[in-house]
């Protein structure tokens, strides 16, 4: 996304990330201190990036969302002539 950073339409992106992860990720794993969270954050933030499905990306991760749309640009469009 390239949403300048102070816009409204920012702002309501960080709240959204910050709602779907600490649902889907703080909320389901064990956080018994500052220490475990931290060790875990690479992990939760590896797997919503790599697998999380996303709703707005078409059910598919980051990623994944990525690898498709620079395969499209590389890919020529097929003519009919």
């Amino acid at each position: 996304m390239t949403t300048p950073v102070e816009s409204p339409q920012s702002n309501g992106m960080a709240e959204a990330f910050v709602r779907t992860f600490k649902r889907d990720y703080v909320a389901v794993n064990p956080t018994l201190d500052a220490d475990t969270v931290i060790r875990s954050l690479s992990i939760w933030f590896a797997h919503y990036n790599e697998l999380h499905p996303h709703r707005a990306l078409g059910y598919r991760s980051p990623r994944e969302f990525i690898a498709i749309k620079s395969t499209e640009k590389t890919v020529e469009p097929v003519s009919g002539l």
